[in-house]
């Protein structure tokens, strides 16, 4: 099985930015974490980040193109604003799963909104880098390989 991670706007400054919401391990440091545990699952991640949309958008159609099983997608800051992202997420025949490290709810108002999140299969909020490896499992339960 082949699912992307697919990391956007800052999230490449974890450990910097924010540590009290955030944490203090950096993005490779929570890309190696989630490895492990990918692979004791069985699960081949590809991971990638960017600050660029239009980056986000052309992985998201790779991912389409070569058949990948599913996508887990912090789009940061793009999940309030980023129509683009959004409509090449409803165009995906694979699971979508929105992660956001921290709890976007308790936070200001304009980060409770998230225009991708109806077009994805579920949205996991809060629980850290362990929201990545829960999206590992709802993807494996959604395709059957569990």
């Amino acid at each position: 099985m082949k699912i992307a991670v697919i990391n956007g706007a800052n999230i490449n400054f974890t450990g910097i930015r924010e540590p009290h919401i955030y944490g203090s391990q950096t993005l490779d440091e929570i890309n190696r974490q989630i490895s492990a545990e990918g692979k004791s699952m069985g699960v081949d991640l590809f991971f990638f980040h960017s600050n660029l949309e239009g980056e986000i958008i052309n992985l998201l159609q790779r991912c389409c193109l070569e058949k990948f099983d599913g996508i887990i997608i912090n789009p940061g800051a793009f999940s309030h604003y980023s129509y683009a992202i959004r409509d090449a997420v409803a165009g995906l025949p694979m699971p979508v799963i929105e992660v956001h490290m921290s709890n976007t709810q308790a936070r200001e108002d304009f980060r409770r909104l998230s225009v991708i999140a109806p077009v994805c299969r579920g949205q996991i909020n809060g629980f850290g880098l362990h929201g990545y490896t829960l999206a590992i499992r709802a993807i494996i339960k959604m395709k059957g390989a569990m």
